[in-house]
């Protein structure tokens, strides 16, 4: 009885450490993210602009977005473009480089690391401010332009048509996290998969197509869905490249939301934003939802 009494007394001890270890998630978690996801929840079914108490309208914020909002089916529609083109580029971009370094030489340390440093500071005010001076007309980017093409010394890369591609270029600069988890993968495909295929006659091409793009297909499953829920999520480089400007055509979903959270001039209308947050939220689980449901018909799981 000694022996039962002192084991439940340490597996009591066990839990109250891990409990302990857990709490400051908990706290955070609840703080930070459930409590603040159950206000926005009742906030769009209010009106409410921080300032006056919210008064309960039932669903009219979703009824106006849907119906008399034009704002908000530009910024969905910038949103969609913005996922659909830099998504599939900076997945594919970050392959292609994970497979140049995959050869280990002196220098891959040091390339990897270079490779993954836009990653960790891409999306910092410092490199959105950088990007936005390198695409000036009177910038770096037309000054390198302007060697090979003096015409294009004063092209205005924030023009209504161009500007946006600024943006997706950015964020297939920061593929640096996608690529280490290519460069992971890589390395666990079996070589002696290759060497069959070498003594059946398979070039590299052919190789490539056939042992290693079927194996990564999971890891490329991986990295779309992430980068796919980041792009939808983008607000940094919209608000300080562009501001979405001109005309729109670079107003991010989350730039939008935040800018009837917090205008420049006017009450807040933090209410109809969380309707709008909400229905990101729903858009963004549809399209996960899509890709999940995609998965069995091209991902390779054996």
């Amino acid at each position: 009885m000694d022996k039962k009494k002192t084991f439940r007394q340490w597996i009591g001890q066990e839990k109250v450490a891990g409990y302990m270890f857990s709490l400051p998630f908990i706290i955070g978690f609840l703080m930070f993210m459930l409590i603040p996801m159950i206000l926005s929840l009742y906030f769009s079914f209010c009106k409410y602009d921080i300032q006056n108490p919210a008064k309960f309208i039932g669903l009219r914020n979703y009824i106006n977005i849907f119906t008399d909002d034009t704002s908000f089916w530009k910024a969905l529609r910038v949103t969609c473009y913005y996922a659909l083109i830099g998504t599939p580029l900076k997945v594919v971009f970050a392959l292609i480089i994970a497979l140049i370094l995959a050869k280990d030489t002196k220098l891959t340390g040091f390339y990897r690391a270079a490779y993954y440093l836009p990653s960790i500071i891409g999306g910092s005010v410092a490199v959105a401010i950088l990007w936005r001076r390198m695409f000036e007309p009177t910038g770096t980017i037309n000054a390198i332009l302007s060697v090979v093409y003096p015409g294009i010394s004063n092209f205005n890369w924030f023009g209504e048509g161009s500007a946006i591609w600024v943006l997706i270029i950015l964020t297939v600069w920061q593929f640096g996290s996608s690529m280490l988890i290519f460069l992971s993968s890589l390395k666990q495909i079996n070589r002696e998969l290759y060497e069959a295929a070498e003594v059946d006659g398979a070039n590299k091409w052919r190789q490539f197509w056939r042992i290693t793009l079927p194996l990564l297909t999971p890891t490329i499953f991986f990295n779309l869905v992430q980068q796919t829920i980041n792009s939808f999520l983008a607000f940094t480089q919209s608000k300080l490249i562009t501001d979405g400007q001109p005309n729109d055509s670079t107003l991010f979903y989350t730039l939008y939301v935040y800018k009837k959270a917090f205008p420049n001039m006017g009450k807040s209308q933090m209410g109809y934003a969380s309707a709008l947050a909400w229905i990101m939220l729903i858009i963004i689980s549809a399209v996960t939802a899509l890709l999940f449901w995609s998965r069995s018909k091209w991902v390779y799981e054996d």
